[in-house]
């Protein structure tokens, strides 16, 4: 049942009521017998009663109803309905005067009632919106400040991590002298002629280590140049052929007995990119193929076209591969497995290299191969 038939039954009911009050009173009277005028204030008592409880309308329709009870049954000439003397009239004004004042009064008073209970009920939602906007307002200057925090800590952390990468890079520059001269120095004395064996001997590790070193700075300077934001390219259309063919040479003067299988029609297109840096990628991915590979196994390298306007290539071997548990960490700085003796910065360069390049890399599952580096470049 719907609200408004709820309302029109209790509407209903309040009528019955009214009709049905002076009719029980009546029932009473002419069983207690009661004389004079008595029974003249008992029903002004329920008018006004009515009233109280429902107003005006309800009041009137039970002062009517009091009025013909009352001159059928009490005013001479008994159980006829006349109205021919003073004392009609007087129930008459008395009934409907009672009902209208006390009705009126009620009807005031009622709505003095409900206008205080929406009253109330205003004052609830604005203080209960009032409390939901103190605790937002809260909530959000909570916010505000732990926002504020964050950004002074991510702020510190910047400028923190701009000076390690500038003392870094500082520091790199300022070793690259001192390494060269010993690197050449030591160079020159292992291409000497007539040189004593036993100095040959000793000199051979220093050349050694001190091309480790350089290379390790070198690596260094580079890194802080990705990471600072200070990498500079000169991109123009080059042969990806030619980067391959170069960076194959290169390998097979460190490693003569690692073969390279590629094919140059499949890598005969023109991409966007840096040759020196092109370089720097293909001959740390291809010397990474070539620590973990087994002797005897070769190194791949594959160029395809999978993508509109890139140039697919992948550098396989057929090593352990990567271990689970440096997949998701591979391409992060000083990240290298226990087996691995470099310096551990190549994957993280190569990989800042190729998304300078607006290309991506990525490590390949491939069944019966070791790892599968796959990295995109711009064709032009």
């Amino acid at each position: 049942m719907n609200d408004g038939n709820r309302r029109r039954l209790a509407e209903l009911g309040f009528v019955a009521l009214a009709v049905a009050a002076p009719v029980v009173l009546t029932a009473t009277l002419l069983q207690t017998g009661v004389h004079g005028l008595e029974y003249v204030f008992l029903y002004m008592g329920v008018v006004a009663a009515v009233a109280l409880l429902r107003g005006l309308i309800a009041s009137l329709v039970t002062a009517a109803s009091s009025f013909v009870l009352v001159d059928y049954f009490f005013v001479a000439p008994i159980h006829q309905f006349t109205i021919a003397d003073r004392q009609d009239v007087i129930n008459l004004v008395v009934f409907f005067a009672t009902a209208g004042v006390v009705g009126a009064l009620a009807s005031i008073r009622r709505k003095a009632l409900e206008d205080a209970k929406d009253l109330t009920r205003q004052l609830t939602e604005a203080n209960t919106e009032l409390v939901r906007l103190n605790r937002e307002q809260a909530e959000a200057a909570q916010y505000e400040i732990r926002l504020a925090r964050t950004e002074q800590q991510v702020k510190a952390l910047q400028e923190s991590e701009k000076t390690q990468q500038e003392m870094l890079a500082n520091v790199s520059h300022d070793l690259r002298t001192p390494i060269g001269t010993i690197l050449t120095a030591s160079t020159s004395l292992l291409l000497a002629d007539q040189q004593d064996p036993g100095i040959k001997e000793r000199l051979e590790p220093i050349a050694a280590e001190a091309r480790r070193l350089n290379t390790l700075v070198a690596d260094t300077l580079d890194l802080a140049r990705i990471e600072g934001d200070a990498l500079q390219l000169e991109l123009e259309p080059t042969q990806l052929a030619d980067g391959i063919e170069a960076a194959v040479e290169r390998l097979k003067m460190r490693s003569p007995a690692r073969e390279v299988q590629w094919n140059r029609q499949d890598a005969g297109v023109m991409v966007l990119a840096d040759w020196t840096r092109l370089g720097q990628i293909l001959d740390n991915l291809v010397a990474n193929a070539d620590r973990f590979g087994p002797p005897g196994t070769p190194v791949v390298i594959e160029v395809s076209a999978e993508e509109e306007g890139l140039a697919t290539v992948r550098v396989v071997d057929f090593g352990p591969g990567v271990p689970p548990s440096y997949r998701e960490k591979l391409f992060e700085r000083f990240v290298r497995a226990p087996s691995d003796d470099s310096t551990g910065l190549g994957l993280a360069i190569v990989r800042g290299l190729i998304l300078a390049h607006a290309g991506t890399i990525a490590l390949e599952d491939r069944p019966g191969a070791g790892a599968v580096f796959r990295f995109t470049l711009p064709t032009v």
